[in-house]
């Protein structure tokens, strides 16, 4: 994999500015079978999310802009060293696959919507802390998949506060998700972001780079490379469905309505 690496720019990543985008083209950079023996594209930009901060990749399928000579199914998407690679099989090959040809990329819109969503509704929970009073929690890891959404924070509740805070963040989130409030992302200069996430970054974010800050409403905001809602009320609803705190940590589990 490292030989593709070689001479491969940064694949520009069209959703950091546009999520709402579910097409585009692109040109082939290289198409090739890794090491684990999957076919992988690498292009010179890309509307697909990669797996990483917590949430899924997306899916769907690549053509060439004639949609006659090959359709790649996109499996998966993963990114390294600033490189996506689209991870799929092909339904329909070409002979003569080369770099430099032009592309079509297509993403699966249901499934986007929801990794969007689940993603949304795990910094809509951040939010919920400092209202119920749990402004001593720290966000975490964050898990923003299907199969049993979380986040987890460094700080501990009582165990005896536990079931009633639950019962108050999601009340909380549905009061919210009920009021909406415009999701907003953007890339802002270091200070201009450090000043929209409460006055200061965390440690892993390098002193003179832009971040790319989301912001729930008038909520301060926090970096994310994700996809998301674009207002609170996309949520529809949300069911915090555990909270539990072990070794320092507490996580908090939640769902979201269909």
């Amino acid at each position: 994999m490292d030989d593709h690496l070689a001479s491969a720019t940064p694949t520009v990543l069209e959703y950091y500015h546009d999520m709402s985008k579910l097409q585009s083209d692109a040109t082939l950079l290289s198409s090739f079978l890794g090491d684990d023996g999957r076919h992988a594209l690498i292009l010179d930009s890309t509307i697909f999310h990669p797996q990483g901060g917590g949430q899924p990749s997306d899916t769907g399928f690549i053509t060439d802009v004639s949609s006659s000579s090959f359709k790649f199914i996109v499996q998966d998407v993963r990114s390294k060293n600033g490189i996506v690679y689209h991870y799929g099989v092909f339904e329909k090959t070409a002979e003569d696959l080369e770099r430099g040809v032009q592309v079509l990329l297509s993403v699966d819109e249901s499934r986007r919507k929801l990794n969007s969503r689940l993603h949304s509704a795990g910094h809509l929970l951040d939010v919920c802390m400092e209202q119920v009073g749990l402004r001593h929690l720290e966000p975490g890891k964050g898990y923003h998949f299907p199969d049993g959404p979380y986040v987890e924070y460094k700080g501990t509740v009582p165990q005896s506060e536990l079931q009633s805070k639950q019962k108050e963040l999601e009340f909380e989130a549905n009061n919210l998700i009920s009021r909406g409030g415009k999701v907003s992302v953007a890339l802002y200069p270091y200070e201009e972001a450090a000043m929209l996430c409460g006055g200061a970054l965390p440690d892993y974010i390098p002193k003179g780079s832009t971040p790319r800050i989301v912001k729930l409403g008038d909520f301060p905001g926090c970096p994310c490379g994700g996809t998301h809602v674009s207002n609170i009320s996309e949520l529809e609803n949300m069911k915090v469905t555990q909270m539990r705190t072990k070794k320092g940590l507490t996580k908090v589990y939640y769902n979201i309505g269909c």
